[in-house]
């Protein structure tokens, strides 16, 4: 297998709002916020037209990428054995995604995620992560990260306990490991943690400009490049209009974004990224290359309403 997906199993719920609904509810733009009071999250729901319903989950929507570009891929999510549960399964399995978890009835119900989308194609994220954010080392198959080329981990599914314990288990398996920051909020959360990740067992890091600047308490982006540098492991940076940028020893090497598209939802752009830069990585294909494909896919899911791509 190409490519293991670990992270958190969430089923995405997509709605469009105006951005007083984002003043009303004290939200921040662009931002997630994590919930932990399942009433609280469902209020939050009540008066919402749902668009779209989808098996979500940063690091499932890069693994689905993955599959659509034809390359083998699993993943590992906790869920419980409820309607989204059954939701969530099959919508991996329909996009050829192999799920390694079984799933059973849990305390928590599955994870969801209210993606709201204001009228500038913003996605601002609340999270209530049920079953998903309490995986623990049994639901790691060892057997499955050891017959995977890389194991892809998100930013999101870190926490203190169970969560760190799962983490370090998949990365003492795994061949090569990638992660995803995910968020500028996880990053301040778990700073020295990340740090730490970053610096001593990550192959491969993907972070956008803002996420990177946070970790290192950068003060400008040159600052960023000389950490990168230093490290010699690969980091890959997203720059919004800047484009990309990937790093590995003295090796540097940038991409431009493409002009002129229609975005109607930045939702998954990240994720997109991620997914054809790891499609080139795994298929040998140059650095120059990874960064074009990986861009290609970002821009093709920011034309469209959700995280994954309609092929």
């Amino acid at each position: 297998m190409k490519i293991l997906g670990i992270g958190n199993a969430i089923v995405d719920v997509i709605c469009k709002v105006e951005d007083n609904f984002i003043k009303q509810n004290k939200l921040t733009k662009s931002t997630m916020k994590l919930f932990f009071d399942e009433n609280e999250f469902k209020n939050l729901l009540t008066n919402l037209k749902i668009e779209k319903t989808v098996s979500g989950g940063s690091v499932a929507n890069s693994i689905v990428g993955i599959s659509q570009l034809g390359d083998e891929v699993g993943f590992i999510g906790k869920v419980s054995d409820d309607e989204f549960g059954s939701k969530y399964e099959e919508g991996l399995k329909k996009e050829n995604v192999k799920y390694f978890y079984r799933k059973k009835r849990e305390e928590l119900p599955t994870g969801t995620c209210l993606i709201l989308v204001t009228p500038d194609s913003e996605r601002t994220m609340c999270t209530f992560l049920g079953t998903a954010g309490k995986i623990n080392e049994n639901d790691i198959s060892s057997d499955a990260i050891k017959k995977s080329e890389i194991i892809f981990l998100e930013g999101y599914l870190w926490d203190e306990g169970e969560p760190k314990k799962a983490f370090d288990k998949a990365i003492i398996c795994a061949n090569k490991v990638a992660m995803s920051l995910s968020d500028q909020f996880c990053v301040d959360r778990h700073k020295l943690d990340f740090l730490n990740l970053v610096k001593n067992k990550l192959d491969i890091t993907f972070a956008n400009e803002q996420e990177i600047t946070s970790l290192i308490e950068a003060k400008n982006f040159n600052e960023v490049v000389n950490f990168s540098k230093q490290l010699n492991k690969l980091v890959i940076v997203t720059r919004g209009e800047k484009g990309a940028i990937a790093i590995n020893g003295e090796e540097i090497v940038e991409c431009d974004i493409k002009k002129n598209l229609k975005i109607v939802d930045l939702t998954g752009a990240g994720d997109l990224f991620a997914a054809g830069f790891l499609h080139g990585y795994t298929n040998n294909l140059s650095t120059k290359d990874c960064l074009e494909k990986g861009t290609e896919m970002s821009s093709r899911v920011i034309q469209q309403i959700g995280a994954r791509l309609e092929i």
